[in-house]
């Protein structure tokens, strides 16, 4: 080595050890170039007369070296190196072995496994200290290694060599290996030594050996603090947060009073299982004990407290830390995420970087969170700016929050091009990016992008499922949703409650109940309220009211109380069924259990009191929302609508906006509807034609089919059908069903013709066309025409829908049929019918007998006009129901003109209001006429 050249460099030193290192360096050159001794001389020099060369004695080099080992500068080591290498002194054991231990501080530049390697005799310490260097650099294999040779080499290990390569072995996860050293621990009488077993307990515990870390533990006979916080803490790591827990009550109980360390970790177990009270029990220790001041202990405090729900306490920690270093801030901030504050999380942020502490990975993510949750784009765009600087390809973790982020921002290429550049992708991004295309809409595309996954051979997990199956459902795709459940039965994931809901979501929407009922079957071993909510909700969306009712009433034969989503479908369910009584059952229950407040089941029990024939009712419910969003608003300005209220209508929804509530596409419609309802042609139009430039909502079909139908029923037939030639919809079954009532309305003969032809095309199977047709030519006196009409239904063997009626009593459902007599009180029913008959017509009713197309006689006409089963079900609610009682009633088919008739006299002669609700809207019969005005 040249020594000339080496002795220039410059030094980095500490300015006490730097006239000391130099007087060294000069005393060891003097020596080299002022004596000419060999090596025998000078060790015989340093041995026979230590004090005459005190300043090159072993102990004085070996003190230089120690010094140096406190600036861990290697070029400094090296010049050492150099100079006792000329002046003989390298070999010598003490000095090498410093020198390794130094080098071994960096054991990735190779230096001190080098200088083992050529030292003639290294031993333990040497060996050692480079299986110590490995372990502290994360270089577990190299260190593992190293141990073999030194064992090989017959060295033997002692209390000080044993935990670096155990901590080696854990690092690996390599079980054989470390099991072979405990074999030596045991042989070599080690197993006592408090430190060696501390990390044995750790060793297993990294590996996942929990049963053998607990074995050896138990084994220890002097346990100290280090050893119960070496073995819950990797409980900890591993997620067997309990078990840490009850181990730390053990730890108590033993009398091992706990340190700093071990309640950090406590308030880690107690964040993980949501303990908050234990929580605030390690948080007593803390103080009894001295260490609420420490900033680690201080920092954890206010991960717990965040975690657990208990925002407030987490921001008193935060406050007693006099000077919040990075995990303060990112726990803080994580905690206001987590509490939903997020406006809160983004002026934390702030304040962090004002403080001059510059954020990491772990705060972008958070705040990324934030800005996803409040849909601030121009915000997040710039925190991936700040992300760009920082070079975060390799981050997996601030990937998705930046996917996440985008998606809920509604920049779905700016997500779509953050996956794309992304190096590596695990299923935790695949998922975020699916999820993202899900919830925007974009279904094929999320299911494509699972084809691509799954041919690149990524596994899935219930998530995974459970997007596809949400854009399944919206995609209404059958063989899609038939294949996907074939992968959770191949992996066995059909226990999964997560993916078993799904499925039976998706298979209802699209409109496989049978399926859906035979999965909520095979899944009902164990109770549980989510997969009642998925089925009930699935019945009740399928128009299926009747078996959600009967669900909900085997949750409470199970015990099981129905939560806030329950109630949401099952008042949906009694909407449906016009079930006013049972409606009113389960109101009760969301008045006990303060779902009022959610947003959900209060606009459920708006519609529901509105779809039952009780607007009043409705109004009540709508006023003690706390918080009304656009769902209850359009709830109630529907109910209004469908009550024949438009004028009402618009006011609330005039009411809304001055409320700054934005309305969405469903709003709008209820808005048009109402103005059909009551023949507000002018309004309807106002609002029709400003959707997009005031609230920026491009009309869809529902809306032009909203503005055809009142157009029609205004007699503006002409305008109503160049909408339809104008619209950038094709007309379908609602747009030509509206266009046909008009034409029966205003007898119009060309037009319903047109319309017939076209519903026919559309859905030729349904007779309620040939029906209404019929009825226009019989209006216009085309008697032929009308014949014509019959007989090609019988031709087509198309039969008439039959008149179906429901009413409620006494929380039970009775059906009846036109001519229906098998109700077990039908004798009475029919004499009530007879009775009404003759009160009517000596109060001036005369049957609207053209409304009956069959081909019998007036007398015959008049009986089956009669027996409607709108006329059944109001004469049955008159015999069973209390004197004064509302009757509520629903039909299937549109309300006949003698039936609204009939009930017109029936409401003044019985002193009852009569509410039939059928196809189109509600019909409120009170004092001898109708709410709508006989405008329907």
């Amino acid at each position: 080595m040249n020594i000339q050249r080496l002795l220039p460099l410059r030094i980095s030193l500490h300015p006490q050890t730097h006239s000391s290192f130099h007087k060294f360096t000069d005393s060891i050159k003097n020596f080299i170039t002022g004596q000419n001794l060999t090596h025998q001389d000078h060790h015989q020099t340093l041995t026979t007369n230590p004090t005459s060369n005190r300043d090159l004695s072993l102990a004085s080099i070996s003190n230089h070296l120690s010094q140096i080992n406190e600036t861990k500068d290697l070029n400094q080591a090296q010049q050492v190196q150099a100079l006792i290498t000329k002046a003989g002194f390298l070999w010598e054991k003490t000095i090498c072995t410093n020198l390794i231990t130094l080098y071994s501080k960096s054991p990735v530049s190779g230096h001190a496994r080098k200088l083992l390697d050529e030292m003639p005799d290294p031993g333990l310490v040497a060996w050692s200290a480079v299986v110590s260097g490995y372990v502290r650099s994360g270089m577990g294999r190299e260190a593992i290694l190293a141990f073999r040779v030194m064992w090989g080499s017959g060295i033997m290990c002692n209390e000080f060599g044993f935990p670096s390569v155990l901590k080696a072995c854990g690092m690996r996860k390599d079980l054989v290996c470390g099991r072979q050293v405990h074999g030596i621990v045991l042989v070599t009488g080690f197993r006592e030594d408090v430190f060696v077993g501390n990390s044995l307990v750790v060793f297993y515990a990294k590996c996942g050996e929990f049963e053998d870390s607990r074995r050896v533990f138990d084994e220890v006979l002097e346990r100290n603090v280090v050893t119960w916080n070496a073995l819950f803490s990797c409980y900890v790591e591993g997620d067997f947060c309990k078990d840490a827990i009850g181990l730390f009550y053990e730890m108590v109980l033993s009398g091992t009073k706990p340190d700093d360390f071990g309640l950090s970790s406590m308030l880690k177990a107690c964040a993980s299982v949501g303990d908050g009270f234990l929580g605030r029990k390690v948080h007593g220790y803390l103080v009894k004990l001295g260490y609420e001041a420490d900033q680690f202990s201080g920092n954890a405090l206010i991960d717990m407290y965040g975690k657990v729900g208990h925002f407030d306490e987490a921001v008193v920690a935060f406050k007693n830390i006099r000077e919040p270093d990075i995990v303060s801030w990112n726990a803080i901030i994580a905690g206001s995420v987590l509490d939903e504050q997020h406006s809160l999380a983004l002026e934390l942020f702030d304040r962090m970087k004002s403080s001059g502490v510059y954020p990491n990975f772990f705060t972008l993510s958070s705040a990324l969170k934030a800005c996803a949750e409040l849909g601030l784009k121009e915000q997040g765009q710039q925190l991936h700016a700040i992300l760009l600087k920082m070079d975060t390809k390799e981050d997996l973790f601030v990937g998705v929050g930046l996917l996440d982020m985008y998606c809920k921002c509604e920049l779905m290429e700016d997500a779509k091009l953050v996956f794309e550049t992304m190096p590596e992708k695990d299923l935790v991004v695949w998922n975020a990016m699916i999820s993202g295309l899900s919830q925007s809409g974009e279904n094929e595309l999320a299911l494509s992008l699972f084809i691509k996954m799954y041919k690149e051979a990524i596994c899935f997990n219930p998530t995974t499922l459970a997007c596809l199956l949400k854009s399944t459902a919206s995609l209404q795709s059958i063989s899609f949703c038939r294949q996907l459940h074939t992968l959770p039965l191949k992996k066995g994931l059909m226990f999964d409650k997560y993916i078993v809901n799904s499925l039976i979501d998706s298979y209802a929407k699209c409109n496989c109940i049978k399926e859906a009922g035979r999965i909520f079957a095979e899944g009902e071993i164990e109770a549980d309220p989510a997969s009642f909510t998925s089925m009930i909700t699935a019945y009740s969306q399928c128009g299926r009211g009747e078996e959600a009712l009967k669900l909900l009433k085997k949750m409470h034969n199970m015990r099981l109380s129905p939560d806030r989503f329950v109630c949401s479908s099952v008042l949906n369910a009694c909407a449906n069924l016009s079930a006013y009584e049972q409606g009113k059952q389960v109101h009760v229950h969301v008045l006990k259990n303060g779902y009022m407040s959610d947003i959900f089941a209060g606009s459920s029990l708006v519609n529901m009191y509105a779809k039952c024939g009780s607007l009043e009712e409705a109004t009540v419910s709508f006023s003690k929302i706390s918080q009304r969003g656009i769902v209850s608003w359009s709830a109630m300005i529907g109910g209004l609508a469908q009550h024949g209220h438009g004028k009402e209508a618009l006011e609330l929804f005039q009411q809304m906006l001055e409320q700054g509530i934005s309305p969405n596409h469903v709003t709008l419609v209820n808005v048009l509807y109402g103005c059909s309802q009551v023949g507000l042609v002018d309004e309807a139009k106002r609002y029709f034609e400003s959707m997009e430039s005031l609230f920026g909502i491009e009309p869809r079909q529902e809306h032009y089919a909203c503005m055809i139908d009142l157009l029609g029923r205004a007699g503006k037939l002409d305008e109503a059908m160049g909408l339809v030639n104008t619209m950038p919809y094709e007309a379908n079954v609602s747009v030509w069903g509206s266009l046909l009532g008009a034409a029966r309305i205003h007898k119009s003969v060309e037009l319903g013709q047109l319309a017939a032809e076209r519903l026919l095309t559309l859905e030729p199977e349904k007779s309620g066309t040939h029906i209404l047709l019929a009825n226009i030519y019989a209006s216009a006196g085309m008697w032929k025409q009308v014949s014509h009409t019959r007989r090609q239904m019988r031709e087509t063997n198309i039969k008439k829908e039959p008149g179906m009626s429901w009413i409620e009593v006494k929380h039970m459902i009775y059906t009846f049929v036109v001519g229906d007599r098998s109700h077990t009180r039908g004798d009475e029913i029919y004499k009530k019918l007879d009775e009404l008959m003759e009160r009517m017509n000596k109060a001036g009713y005369v049957p609207v007998l053209e409304t009956d197309l069959h081909d019998v006689d007036q007398s015959e006409k008049e009986r089956l006009l009669l027996h409607h089963s709108e006329k059944l079900a109001v004469a049955f609610g008159l015999i069973v129901t209390p004197p004064g009682a509302p009757i509520r009633v629903k039909k299937n088919l549109r309300i006949c003109i003698d039936c609204h008739t009939a009930f017109k006299f029936i409401c003044k002669i019985e002193s009852r209001e009569i509410i039939v609700r059928d196809t189109n809207r509600y019909h409120h019969f009170r004092d001898g006429s109708c709410s709508c005005g006989d405008y329907w």
